[in-house]
């Protein structure tokens, strides 16, 4: 098999069990409302915590009900802090769709929604009727609010409470400090934009600002020191090579993978993985890196450890940033060795992340403790088979097991 085998270029399809997305329930996009009109029909709780939502959003929002709950009421007369609110104290008819955008109704009966579901399709107006997934285009996810940068979670309708633990999960991961490092981006972007080139010399300097993101807040001195790293960027980008981390995958569960191996996932331009990674773990990775496959397998075609170490090569020369995605460990039968000296040889920069041994995992699965001081004081690691495909020759002193 010969590096054109590998086949760099090929594009995912929906059979390929290693393609790049798997299948969405819905697809999650962030609508512009800033200066739109949205329509809101009701004047219930519910209604009012959508139209608080569009509001925040710099929607015109439009509300059609002939009463509203105090809540509603009070957030139609105080200054919203984006958007504003109509309140048209009438119900809603098909002539108030038009120039809408989106339309949300919190419909008191099924015959309400259909009708209101057909009339906003009618006009080609975005529908949601709040609780009844039958008549809704488009749905509300549970909101992280860091913004400009905003988390929305789905559960397509299917868990509601499930998406709101979720929700809660990553509120105390995200840092409200993120915040203003999202604002700090929005500043420096074009900034950044006319100093580095797309691609390698762009993804090296947001890759460093990601790490300060999750941080303490930006201090004074911030952008001056962010300017001189893009200028150091591109200093070096330019003859710079690429490099490869060689990353254990661990015995598939992508639970077990070390945050450090997912960093690398995320940085990477190309992943080089193994028959036996996980999709889980693939999930994981940059959605824009190039997957190839270059597993091994016994009495099936597989590809050639010199056609492996030939790519990495021919990509960290094209200055590549290239994850070779190995299970278990890469250092514990990965031929990890072979890789890491060849890689050497051209000059190229090379670094290992751990990954927890299938050989230790499955005495964790079983509850079995492998150096139980009672009855196995060491360990072997030992190959099924040898270098040149026969068997190992094992060492016979009796010290080891001692």
């Amino acid at each position: 098999m010969n590096i054109r085998s590998l086949q760099l270029n090929k594009s995912p399809r929906r059979s390929n069990p290693r393609e790049r997305m798997a299948a969405l329930a819905t697809l999650p996009v962030f609508y512009r409302l800033q200066g739109k009109k949205a329509l809101i029909a009701g004047g219930s709780d519910a209604a009012a915590w959508k139209a608080e939502l569009l509001a925040a959003a710099g929607a015109e929002v439009h509300v059609y009900a002939k009463e509203l709950v105090k809540v509603f009421s009070d957030l139609v007369a105080a200054p919203s802090i984006a958007g504003s609110y109509v309140w048209h104290q009438e119900t809603w008819s098909s002539e108030c769709f038009e120039r809408m955008q989106i339309a949300i109704c919190d419909a008191e009966t099924e015959g309400e929604a259909q009708a209101f579901y057909c009339a906003a399709r009618a006009a080609g107006v975005a529908v949601n009727v709040i609780d009844k997934p039958a008549f809704c285009e488009f749905q509300f996810g549970s909101i992280v609010n860091r913004s400009p940068a905003v988390i929305s979670i789905s559960t397509d309708g299917a868990a509601p409470i499930l998406g709101q633990a979720i929700r809660r999960r990553i509120e105390t991961l995200i840092s409200p400090s993120v915040a203003v490092w999202a604002q700090l981006a929005q500043t420096i972007r074009s900034t950044i934009n006319d100093r580095l080139m797309p691609g390698a010399e762009r993804r090296a300097f947001w890759e460093a600002f990601v790490d300060r993101a999750f941080g303490a807040e930006p201090a004074g001195d911030t952008v001056a020191e962010l300017l001189t790293k893009a200028d150091a960027i591109k200093a070096v980008q330019g003859a710079a090579k690429g490099r490869v981390t060689l990353v254990g995958a661990g015995p598939g569960d992508a639970e077990l993978l070390t945050l450090k191996a997912v960093r690398a996932l995320q940085g990477a331009d190309v992943i080089l993985f193994d028959d036996l990674v996980s999709n889980d773990v693939l999930e994981l990775a940059r959605r824009e890196a190039r997957r190839v496959p270059v597993g091994k397998r016994g009495g099936r075609e597989s590809c050639q450890q010199d056609d492996i170490n030939a790519t990495m090569i021919k990509l960290a020369m094209a200055g590549k940033n290239v994850v070779r995605l190995k299970s278990g460990d890469p250092m514990i039968f990965g031929r990890a060795g072979e890789e890491i000296a060849k890689l050497e040889e051209y000059g190229i920069a090379v670094s290992v992340v751990p990954g927890i041994s299938s050989a230790l995992a499955i005495g964790s699965q079983l509850g079995v403790c492998l150096t139980h001081r009672d009855h196995a004081q060491s360990a072997r690691f030992v190959p099924g088979h040898s270098h040149n495909g026969g068997k190992p020759s094992l060492p016979m002193d009796n010290t080891l097991n001692r």
